[in-house]
């Protein structure tokens, strides 16, 4: 009769070209350590390795968002639970540095909290193609910010000829002025501004194109959330990424709420009961929540009651909107994990116009803008009571 296969747990220590792995058994006995490259048949010959010593319980890798992505990923293709450690502990730095010892602790730590511990984003779908993309559109953002600091410098110390020459330019107006120069070839100042103008115009339509790109993908990835009042391509972007191709890992609105740093933490002593600002977690997810949350407030009629209320209430401006912060992390938790279907508005359109009504009678039917009632068709902003008492209009016009 065979003998049961005894559990074991593993931790890999990652680095660009290898990946160190140690494993334990149950009780913390240490039963071998080995390195492998981080290739595909690496990652094989390290899973065969650890698999020689028993039945695996969970592996806990450092890095799994750069180093340990590759081994990560394919950990997980073979129904491997694996959890991410941050780094080993203080006592055992102490104790000394070297591969073999962080891939112990690894496997200690995953043994000890393997529960507690952060199960890992999975990288290489849609939602990290959205990830690439707005990091791509945020270092473009910041090279044209930088360029144009450089020419209002520039012009700041140039000549008073030159001054006087683009005096009350500002933004597109002066970049297609300081483009349309033809500077001589020792006019090393003219041929600056005109670089930097040009290189302004070429990192604009790149970020243009990246947001466009944004709004395709989020709508294609996460369209209930995309479709949600008040909620950008670039909002919807940081909050995707923040959750993860596995929104699962995260298991409930308190622990996206954390994630996000909205959730209050606390800050009790004594006979003293109180909370604190969390200024931890996702700080992008914690501003996407923060450009929401502005934007409801300028345009939600019920964000605005609820505003005033906090405020008759004795709530600050600021503090209703960390309120508020909490209530849409717990909406957008809810449209990441669990969807709505988002209604159809693709009928609108056409049945206004085979009804022969213009966009004008419908916006003063409604005492409304016209552009809203077209971007409504559009599906470029989302308000479903308005919709649909629309499609009821326009079904009850003869």
């Amino acid at each position: 009769m065979t003998a049961p296969q005894p559990n074991v747990y593993a931790g890999i220590d990652t680095h660009q070209n290898t990946n160190h792995v140690g494993i334990i058994n149950e009780v913390g006995k240490k039963l071998a350590d080995k390195e492998f490259p981080t290739t595909s048949t690496g990652y094989q010959a390290l899973l065969d390795f650890v698999l020689t010593f028993g039945t695996i319980i969970a592996i806990g890798i450092e890095g799994t968002a750069s180093y340990g992505a590759g081994i990560t990923a394919y950990l997980r293709t073979h129904n491997i639970t694996v959890k991410e450690v941050i780094r080993p502990n203080r006592q055992t730095r102490r104790g000394g540095k070297s591969d073999p010892i962080d891939a112990y602790s690894a496997a200690k730590t995953v043994a000890a909290d393997g529960d507690d511990l952060p199960v890992p984003k999975l990288l290489g779908g849609a939602i990290d193609g959205i990830r690439m993309l707005l990091k791509a559109r945020t270092t473009a953002m910041k090279a044209r910010t930088a360029a144009t600091t450089q020419i209002i410098h520039f012009l700041t110390t140039a000549p008073a000829v030159v001054r006087e020459q683009y005096a009350g330019l500002t933004g597109d107006d002066l970049h297609a002025a300081l483009i349309a120069t033809q500077p001589v070839i020792d006019d090393h100042l003219g041929i600056a501004l005109r670089r930097l103008s040009l290189r302004i115009e070429f990192l604009t339509d790149e970020i243009d194109t990246a947001y466009d790109q944004l709004d395709a993908l989020t709508k294609d990835v996460a369209p209930a959330l995309a479709a949600a009042k008040g909620i950008g391509p670039v909002s919807a972007a940081r909050l995707l990424v923040t959750a993860g191709e596995n929104p699962e890992r995260i298991t409930s609105k308190a622990a996206f709420a954390a994630l996000c740093g909205t959730s209050p933490l606390q800050a009790s002593s004594g006979k003293t009961n109180r909370h604190r600002l969390n200024r931890g977690g996702d700080r992008q997810a914690n501003s996407a929540l923060y450009d929401i949350v502005k934007s409801r407030m300028s345009n939600d009629p019920r964000t605005k009651e609820y505003v005033a209320r906090r405020i008759a209430e004795g709530k600050t401006k600021k503090e209703s909107m960390r309120c508020l912060k909490r209530y849409v992390a717990n909406e957008v938790y809810s449209l990441i994990t669990d969807p709505p279907a988002v209604p159809t508005i693709d009928d609108l359109r056409p049945l206004r116009k085979s009804r022969k009504i213009t966009l004008k009678t419908v916006a003063e039917y409604f005492s409304t803008w016209e552009t809203t009632i077209s971007r409504l068709e559009r599906g470029l902003t989302r308000n479903d009571e308005l919709a649909d008492e629309y499609r009821k209009y326009l079904l009850e016009t003869v």
